[in-house]
């Protein structure tokens, strides 16, 4: 969590991390967080600020943080200033029985400071003798050849690897990472709502509705003809299933009354609606939104964990990939439960969206029991991940 705002996917992969790591056993868990103040609080654990390659603006920079940071684990001194986040970061991994990394389930060249936070971390245990874990994330498809260097090296050294696409799990063999490492699994958060805590419960769920979260990136399409595009996929939902529309910010303000991040793509899109039965959400809690979602009657989400969520239980949903970044995962959500209907951004800004929404929702019934059918299957795999996970950690 950074400036106030809240992703949710992140929360809620880390959220369904510490919760089945307690129900094994594992306790003393500190967090790596860009908020530690925060997710003490949220969590009740312990937590610490992230070692920060954010600032580092070019390669060179970063790779230099990486190595002054491993060199200090190593036992090198004046290395680092003394008040240093990695100063931290490195005693609780030497406190530590083991490490693991989950949520920000992405490794790809877009975001290289998160290759280089992970792979540092994954440094650190390998130097201090520390299992390793790795769970839940996408590798690529975009790498250049220094980060598959990178990632290569940090995949390699962990006791595990937990890969949520087909396509995660070809790219990491083609890095050349042991296949016995490697499992492909369902995202950490598919079965977060099902957990046995209190979540809020806020938002009125009596009536039927059709969940929407959109990112504010559109990819290579107009942005104005984007927006335009869902206004009408909407207004068409409401007037073909009687459904009420309800925007989900998965990436917003703590604050209610703020319009950032996603809220400012869920407003203009509504100021474009004919249709008056719409609300707007803001859930800050990662098992409401996962509620929120598994509630649904139909998601439409141009983001990847509603999509997770909604799959899960059988609801039907509509993926509006921007990029082979989101067409990637959003594809690999819905494929591990059976279902398939994208709509690209390039789709949805020519008309295709209507009728492959009528479609997804005259099959709405074959696609929920499918959905909930291979949710038994997934779920009995994600517990023996999970439990594979605590004793590869030790517990």
């Amino acid at each position: 969590m950074i400036d106030s705002m809240v992703h949710v996917g992140d929360e809620a992969m880390f959220d369904e991390m510490v919760y089945q790591l307690r129900r094994r056993g594992v306790d003393g868990i500190t967090g790596i967080s860009s908020n530690p103040a925060e997710t003490r609080e949220r969590y009740g654990i312990d937590a610490v600020a992230g070692i920060g390659f954010r600032t580092q603006k070019t390669r060179d920079e970063q790779a230099d943080r990486m190595q002054r940071v491993v060199r200090t684990a190593a036992g090198e001194t004046g290395l680092l200033a003394a008040d240093d986040s990695a100063l931290a970061v490195i005693e609780a991994i030497r406190a530590s029985d083991g490490v693991a990394v989950s949520g920000g389930g992405n490794m790809a060249s877009t975001w290289p400071s998160h290759i280089f936070e992970r792979a540092t971390i994954g440094e650190i245990a390998r130097l201090l003798g520390k299992p390793f874990v790795v769970s839940g994330q996408t590798i690529g498809p975009h790498l250049d050849d220094a980060d598959r260097a990178l990632v290569a090296t940090l995949l390699s050294s962990a006791r595990l690897v937990g890969l949520r696409e087909k396509p995660s799990h070809a790219l990491s063999l083609e890095l050349g990472v042991d296949p016995t490492l490697l499992a492909q699994t369902v995202d950490d958060a598919s079965f977060l709502s099902e957990q046995d805590r209190v979540a809020d419960a806020s938002a009125d769920t009596a009536t039927p509705y059709c969940l929407v979260s959109l990112s504010t990136h559109v990819g290579a399409e107009n942005r104005d003809e984007f927006q335009q595009a869902v206004a009408d996929l909407l207004d068409h939902v409401v007037e073909t299933t009687g459904l009420d529309v309800r925007f989900y910010a998965h990436f917003a303000s703590l604050d209610a009354t703020e319009s950032r991040g996603d809220t400012v793509m869920h407003d203009a899109v509504i100021a474009r609606m004919a249709t008056t039965r719409v609300a707007t959400l803001n859930e800050g809690d990662s098992v409401a939104a996962a509620r929120l979602a598994r509630g649904a009657a139909l998601v439409v989400s141009s983001r990847y964990h509603p999509a997770v969520f909604a799959v899960s239980g059988g609801v039907p949903t509509i993926g509006i990939p921007v990029d082979e970044y989101t067409t990637t995962k959003l594809t690999g959500a819905l494929g591990n439960f059976g279902q398939s209907s994208l709509v690209s951004a390039a789709q949805l800004v020519a008309g295709a969206a209507p009728a492959v929404a009528s479609g997804v929702w005259n099959d709405r019934e074959a696609i929920r029991a499918r959905g909930l059918s291979l949710a038994e299957s997934n779920r009995a795999a994600s517990a023996a991940w999970w439990d594979r996970v605590a004793a590869a950690l030790g517990a």
